[in-house]
């Protein structure tokens, strides 16, 4: 499975081509799947550009979302630095009346364990990221953990030779509680290509975008969203 990571934190300050807007996400969400994502990540906006978890914002950004790619999975950050304060964060993930497919919950936050108890009361699946081992341990330890619907792991840090140990790390602390949860693997700028092409040789789900970064293989950068999924179907047409 290809997931499409459209935006993230970055601005047009990053690349020209970064979906802010609903209508810009729905539109490069449509361009996307077409390309070959079979999922999408995204980032909420409000109308000023700023990440938001706002019930209104949600409602209108997913439903235009699902206008144009109707029946793909839709996931959106719970991130900390969207709303730091715990309890406001939860209170408005309560007040949804739009609810995306999944949630992304970082467990190295503090309050990880009750964002995701949250998104779960509300019948919202839970991407669990993980990226260290004690992230993983972390995890393991969580009652429930097993009611997630996948581990998303992120190696972020260009540290040649040891991406791949970080990954077998967390595999190990998984294996050792018995959790065998879907896993999608990705880095972010120098070990983005890197870790999609793992994820591809270990048979993983794996991750492409603006979010993550902008450079193709070739070190020229890529249009758009649609480029970079492409470029990665492309490459998992040989494996």
């Amino acid at each position: 499975m290809l997931q499409a990571c459209l935006n993230g934190s970055r601005s047009r300050n990053d690349h020209p081509a970064v979906p802010c807007t609903p209508e810009e996400i729905a539109l490069d969400a449509e361009k996307t799947v077409r390309a070959g994502a079979a999922e999408l990540h995204i980032h909420i906006r409000d109308t000023k550009g700023f990440e938001t978890l706002e019930a209104a914002d949600v409602t209108r950004t997913l439903l235009t979302v699902r206008e144009r790619v109707g029946g793909i999975p839709i996931g959106i950050s719970t991130a900390a630095f969207i709303l730091p304060d715990s309890g406001a964060r939860m209170k408005l993930m309560w007040s949804w009346t739009t609810l995306p497919d999944y949630v992304s919950v970082n467990i190295r936050e503090p309050d990880s364990e009750w964002i995701a108890v949250a998104a779960l009361s509300l019948g919202i699946g839970v991407e669990a990221g993980l990226c260290s081992e004690s992230d993983a341990e972390r995890f393991v330890a969580m009652p429930g953990c097993e009611s997630c619907m996948r581990v998303l792991i992120g190696i972020h840090r260009p540290d040649p030779g040891k991406e791949t140990a970080v990954v077998r790390q967390i595999r190990r602390v998984l294996k050792r509680a018995g959790c065998t949860l879907p896993i999608l693997l990705h880095g972010s700028e120098t070990t983005m290509w890197p870790m999609y092409i793992e994820a591809m040789l270990q048979g993983f789900d794996g991750r492409i975008g603006l979010e993550d970064g902008s450079m193709l293989l070739s070190g020229l950068n890529a249009r758009d969203n649609e480029e970079l999924v492409f470029t990665a179907k492309l490459i998992e047409g040989r494996f």
